[in-house]
């Protein structure tokens, strides 16, 4: 644990437990409108089926193009996720540049394959239009202690990443999925954390909604509090994702109030802070409106 010695943080899950206790108790009386949405903002809306067609990502699309006219006191969501063979539909089909498509890649869920598929993978999400990348920590390498191969495959999509965005005159986001159900235990959660974010990762993210343990608010809170100690020793501020499983408002309160005690009001922003989604957008925009809403 390497990682863990360098940036002197070790997970104390007594603590962790004893603050998510408080947290779940503030969770009712901060479900207020402005809270929820806040959370709208922060959602990337998720679409990852193998059924997706070009069709249903433009009819994804347009339902954000068109809460301007429907819902016009909503903020934009932040993105837009999809597979990367999408990025273009997104990107042709959005109506506003702020809305950033974002796809997953690196040989997306599992991160089996060569690396050499996953850097290529990544660098052509890009060049069809992808503003953000979302790859998966290499767990075959992590779990079997070759820390320094699952390190050089992240920078090694983040140098392609890079490359690719430049060629166009822009600039790219990486987010690093850890796959925290698969990595267990709080230590190993907190390694990968810290892996990620020295390889260049923008963000990192909990899970990949593909597994049976996805998002845990205990997860949560580690990844917060490694993001946390890596910005004290670097200076640099990495985002936070929750994904896997955030299917209602609750859920969505509280992560946004994990962010907020670990890390502060500096992150309570679409820049610092995700929530990938795929049926977050009804249960929030119900909480919102006080009544069943299906509009997504």
């Amino acid at each position: 644990m390497k990682y863990l010695e360098k940036y002197g943080y070790k997970p104390d899950e007594a603590a962790v437990a004893a603050a998510l206790e408080a947290i779940s108790a503030q969770v009712d009386a901060l479900s207020t409108r402005e809270n929820l949405l806040a959370c709208f903002s922060l959602m990337d809306l998720t679409t990852l089926n193998g059924s997706d067609t070009r069709e249903s990502v433009q009819k994804l699309v347009g339902k954000v193009n068109d809460l301007a006219a429907r819902y016009p006191d909503y903020p934009l969501p932040a993105s837009v996720c999809v597979y990367p063979n999408f990025a273009p539909v997104v990107a042709a089909a959005r109506a506003d540049a702020r809305l950033h498509v974002t796809t997953v890649a690196g040989c997306f869920p599992a991160s089996q394959s060569f690396s050499e598929v996953k850097v290529l993978e990544s660098r052509l999400a890009v060049r069809g239009g992808a503003d953000e990348v979302d790859i998966v920590l290499s767990l075959g390498d992590f779990l079997a202690g070759d820390e320094k191969a699952a390190f050089d495959e992240i920078a090694a999509i983040r140098a392609a990443v890079d490359e690719e965005a430049a060629a166009q005159g822009r600039s790219a986001v990486l987010k690093v999925i850890l796959e925290t159900g698969v990595l267990v235990t709080a230590e190993k959660i907190a390694e990968a954390s810290l892996l990620a974010m020295e390889a260049g990762a923008d963000f990192i993210k909990t899970s990949t909604g593909k597994v049976s343990v996805n998002a845990t608010p205990a997860a949560a809170y580690v990844m917060c509090e490694a993001i946390r100690a890596y910005h004290a020793a670097s200076g640099k501020k990495v985002g936070f994702k929750a994904a896997g499983g955030i299917s209602n408002a609750k859920d969505a309160i509280g992560y946004y109030l994990i962010v907020s005690t670990v890390l502060g009001a500096a992150w309570l922003d679409k820049c610092l802070f995700r929530l990938g989604v795929s049926r977050l957008g009804n249960s929030l925009m119900s909480a919102i409106e006080k009544q069943t809403v299906s509009y997504f």
